[in-house]
């Protein structure tokens, strides 16, 4: 377990050396089954991995939930054992935000819409964060999963503006037996909450069926969002039909598209996207 960057690039200048190859799992912690997923394909392809743990105060919009979201440090050390990942990097503030840090990287666009539309400035926190991370880590491969898929688009196009020497890879989202897709903030979820909670996917999945059959979405989504708002769902943030890399609105299942949902329930965002059309999609 590594704190500071010192000693985390001491590390990683012995494995360039030796021509190893590093590969990052960028988290905030609370590892469940999802993160894991991530930390295994890194093993498998890279000759070094580092699972980074920061719970980034940039992307939090509210200090309540920066707040509560969980931290499980030693739990996670556990969990990452029988991975044999080589190095855990937990720095504090100091070590990404150090006195006089006044840089931010935001990506205009991507961050426009859906979760960056109700959070604002939540995506300059995620591309700032991960940024440095890429940099102190030296990583050459990087880990994200796909359930944040706009995440995971703003990270690939910040790479590639910033000309970072890094192939970000998505991985598939990992879910429980009841479709629910795996969250750190599942754990915040009431008995009852975590049993309406999979209402979502289903939901989702429904849609995704009548959106391949013809279906628009003025005819489909106020519907859906009333069965939500009927099963216990507080608020519905969005409920979209996207082109899969411009996240560009879509009306219908054309080329490659993807349905992403927001909603709120016991208090805690859920959020999840599954491919509807082209690449991902069921044929």
């Amino acid at each position: 377990m590594v704190r500071t960057l010192e000693d985390l690039r001491a590390l990683t200048r012995s494995w360039r050396r030796c021509g190893e190859v590093i590969g990052v799992v960028p988290t905030m912690g609370a590892l469940h089954e999802g993160h894991l997923s991530l930390a295994r394909a890194a093993r498998a392809e890279c000759d070094r991995v580092i699972v980074t743990i920061f719970v980034n105060p940039r992307q939090f919009n509210s200090p309540e939930d920066l707040a509560n979201y969980p931290r499980t440090e030693l739990e996670d050390a556990r969990k990452l054992a029988p991975i044999g990942v080589d190095a855990i990097y937990v720095p504090d503030g100091a070590q990404i935000y150090p006195e006089g840090f006044a840089s931010t990287v935001s990506v205009t666009g991507l961050t426009d819409v859906l979760c960056g539309a109700h959070r604002p400035g939540h995506f300059d926190g995620v591309a700032t964060v991960v940024a440095k991370l890429f940099t102190q880590t030296s990583a050459e491969r990087a880990y994200f999963g796909r359930k944040d898929w706009q995440q995971l688009q703003v990270v690939r196009r910040m790479a590639r503006d910033l000309d970072l020497d890094v192939d970000v890879i998505g991985c598939p989202t990992v879910r429980e037996d009841n479709g629910l897709a795996l969250s750190s903030r599942n754990q915040l979820l009431s008995e009852a909450g975590h049993e309406t909670a999979p209402l979502l996917g289903q939901v989702m999945r429904d849609m995704a069926q009548a959106l391949r059959e013809g279906g628009t979405m003025a005819e489909i989504a106020p519907q859906a969002r009333q069965r939500l708002l009927d099963g216990g769902f507080k608020e519905i943030e969005y409920l979209d039909l996207r082109e899969a890399s411009s996240l560009e609105a879509r009306e219908q299942a054309r080329g490659d598209t993807r349905l992403f949902a927001a909603a709120w329930l016991d208090g805690v965002r859920l959020i999840d996207n599954l491919a509807v059309s082209g690449e991902g999609a069921p044929v």
